[in-house]
């Protein structure tokens, strides 16, 4: 099948649209496979896909008790969509963030839990942060924290998140260092923190969800830049693309045209949109409320949705 290529100029910039394609039949699950919402995805170096998410679980506030009792990790061949493994039954309350790091371990945020953990690919839980079913705002304590980004020196930063509108940075030992951020519309204050990412140069990039913005800071978290627009619209995940830039999900907004409502942006390096595919709806291609993006290592782009309760693959 042809690509159909539109460029046109845009804000003083280039901007190609509709570059990648779907992989329709992609992934390929057992029939009794149940995803529900899909929160999380990431991949490692061996092309394999983790996709966390709810099994049939909803969102409610206050959250559940219970733990979810079927796997909320599934692990998917990057090349041909099969299911390779699946974990994480009887473990996690409200799946949220999915990291995975230099060494392939798996981070991931439960926002029921208010908690970060560590795992290995197969499941082992190496470590635990934040205490279970406590939220907090001091160093030791999360309320709803939303995603994790990881240095190669093992160091990280977490965004927490739905009540603290922080983001937070803990050393390689786990000690924590120093925060940012407070509720607000200004610079470096945010409304909701949902994704972010350590791009090439070692800028911290934060999906600002509800201010419909990526705020761009320092190592140190002192703000530098602020990327918005109709074109970016309602950054909900962030990854690193093979250029030195970033692809973002855009999960939607009230406040956006219907036909920009939901859509992957590209961004280059200096934060101006490059390509977007995808669009808002139910067909292969189309989003229903995307909430996260991974790259592979060949290129391949993968996005998690949730309302649409499926993980997507896209090609150039």
């Amino acid at each position: 099948m042809r690509s159909c290529l539109l460029i046109f100029l845009l804000g003083g910039s280039v901007l190609a649209q509709n570059t990648r394609q779907v992989v329709k039949d992609w992934p390929r699950f057992p029939k009794d496979h149940q995803l529900g919402l899909c929160a999380g995805v990431g991949v490692d170096a061996q092309n394999r896909v983790f996709v966390f998410h709810r099994s049939g679980r909803v969102w409610s506030n206050p959250p559940p008790k219970t733990p979810i009792s079927k796997p909320t990790v599934s692990v998917i061949d990057g090349a041909s969509g099969k299911l390779l493994s699946s974990w994480g039954e009887n473990r996690f309350i409200m799946p949220h963030g999915l990291t995975v790091d230099h060494e392939g371990h798996l981070w991931l945020t439960d926002v029921g839990l208010h908690q970060v953990f560590k795992f290995t690919a197969e499941g082992k839980l190496l470590l635990t942060l934040g205490e279970a079913g406590v939220s907090g705002d001091d160093s030791s304590h999360f309320n709803l924290p939303t995603d994790v980004a990881v240095l190669k020196d093992g160091s990280f930063y977490v965004s927490d998140g739905y009540k603290n509108t922080r983001v937070m940075k803990f050393t390689a030992h786990l000690q924590f260092e120093f925060q940012w951020g407070q509720s607000g519309k200004g610079n470096g204050e945010f409304r909701l923190p949902h994704g972010l990412t350590i791009d090439g140069r070692g800028r911290v990039i934060v999906c600002d969800r509800e201010n419909e913005r990526l705020q761009v800071f320092d190592a140190r978290g002192r703000f530098l830049e602020l990327w918005q627009g109709p074109q970016i619209g309602k950054p909900y995940g962030i990854a690193n693309s093979a250029d030195g830039g970033v692809l973002v999900i855009d999960g939607g907004s009230p406040s956006l045209k219907p036909l920009l409502r939901g859509k992957a942006v590209e961004l280059d390096a200096a934060g101006r949109v490059i390509d977007t595919f995808g669009s808002f709806g139910k067909e292969p291609g189309q989003f229903q409320l995307g909430h996260d993006i991974a790259v592979g290592p060949d290129g391949a782009v993968y996005v998690s949705e949730g309302t649409g309760a499926r993980v997507q693959k896209f090609v150039r």
